[in-house]
């Protein structure tokens, strides 16, 4: 089974989201709102489907990374996420939380070995 098919996003703590959009969108073009920016993309997989990579600065005091103390958190696209969650589980990997389903797709958190919070999406179909 693929594990990781993907970067689903990237999010990172800032002191200032607001600021940082800002900057990010004046100096290197990047259009956000509150909850972020996407990127969209096609893959060779997926060809007729349009795929999308989040980022967002969240606030510094969020805590949305915890457990994790460190200031990002990347987001993996998955395959299938019930199967994925499952095997880790069996290989002794720590999973934060339970799975969360949304109309944007399926959501599962894991601790790597050096404490970074891990989430993975496994998104709907066509994305």
């Amino acid at each position: 089974m693929k594990r990781v098919t993907g970067i689903g996003g990237v999010f990172f703590k800032s002191e200032n989201p607001e600021k940082v959009r800002e900057w990010y969108q004046k100096h290197l073009g990047i259009e956000s709102e509150a909850w972020g920016a996407t990127f969209d993309w096609k893959s060779t997989e997926n060809p007729a489907g349009v795929g999308t990579t989040a980022w967002n600065p969240f606030k510094a005091d969020t805590t949305h990374f915890a457990p994790s103390e460190k200031p990002f958190m990347i987001n993996y696209r998955v395959g299938n996420l019930t199967e994925l969650l499952k095997i880790l589980k069996e290989e002794g990997v720590e999973i934060i939380d339970s799975q969360e389903d949304a109309d944007y797709g399926k959501f599962g958190w894991i601790m790597d070995l050096e404490g970074n919070k891990i989430e993975l999406w496994e998104p709907p179909q066509g994305m």
